[in-house]
C-alpha cells in the first residue's frame, strides 16, 4: 500500500522548472535562460501541454527584448489552452491550472504595454481580472490581483500623458 495513496506523485519536470526559477529570482536570468531552453529542447513543442505553458510562462521571464517576451507569453497560453481542451478531466479540477490563467493573460498585458499596444494590452488586463475572481484570498492570489490593479494604473497613466509604451518590468 503506497504511503501517498491519493495524492499525485510529484512532477519531475515540474519541479526542475521550480528549481530554475529559484535560480532566476536569486539573479542568475541569463543562466537561467540557458537552462530553460534547455528544457525546452527536451520536452519539445508537442510535449506535455501543463509543462510547456509553465515553461514558456518563466521563460518568457527570462527575456531581454519585449517581443522575444511575447511570444513566450503566446506560447505559454496556447499550452495553457491545449491543456483544457486536450486534458479538461485532468486539469479543468485542478486549482493550479486554473490559477495560471489570470497570470498568463497580465504577462500578456504588460508585454502589449511595453510594446505599445494598448487596446491589446486591455483585452489581455481584462481577461487577467476576469480569471482573477477564481483566485484564492492568498499570497499568490493578492499579488496577481495587485498586479493587475498596478498595470491599469500604469495604462489608465499612460492614456492620459498619451506615451503609448510602458517603461518598467512586467508585473
Amino acid at each position: 500500500m503506497a504511503e501517498r495513496q491519493g495524492q499525485a506523485a510529484p512532477d519531475a519536470v515540474l519541479t526542475r522548472i521550480g528549481q530554475l526559477v529559484m535560480l532566476h529570482h536569486a539573479g542568475d536570468r541569463e543562466e537561467a535562460r540557458r537552462r530553460f531552453l534547455g528544457l525546452w529542447a527536451e520536452i519539445g513543442e508537442h510535449g506535455d501541454p501543463l509543462h510547456r505553458c509553465t515553461l514558456a510562462h518563466y521563460l518568457a521571464d527570462t527575456q531581454d527584448d519585449p517581443g522575444d517576451e511575447l511570444a513566450w507569453d503566446l506560447r505559454a497560453l496556447t499550452a495553457a489552452e491545449e491543456a483544457a481542451d486536450d486534458r479538461r478531466s485532468a486539469y479543468e479540477a485542478s486549482p493550479g491550472v486554473r490559477a495560471l490563467y489570470p497570470s498568463l493573460h497580465l504577462g500578456l498585458a504588460s508585454d502589449y504595454a511595453r510594446l505599445g499596444r494598448p487596446d491589446a494590452a486591455r483585452t489581455h488586463l481584462r481577461r487577467a481580472r476576469e480569471t482573477a475572481r477564481g483566485l484564492s484570498d492568498d499570497r499568490y492570489g493578492e499579488g496577481v490581483r495587485a498586479a493587475i490593479r498596478r498595470l491599469e494604473i500604469r495604462l489608465e497613466e499612460d492614456g492620459r500623458s498619451g506615451d503609448r509604451g510602458l517603461p518598467g518590468q512586467r508585473p
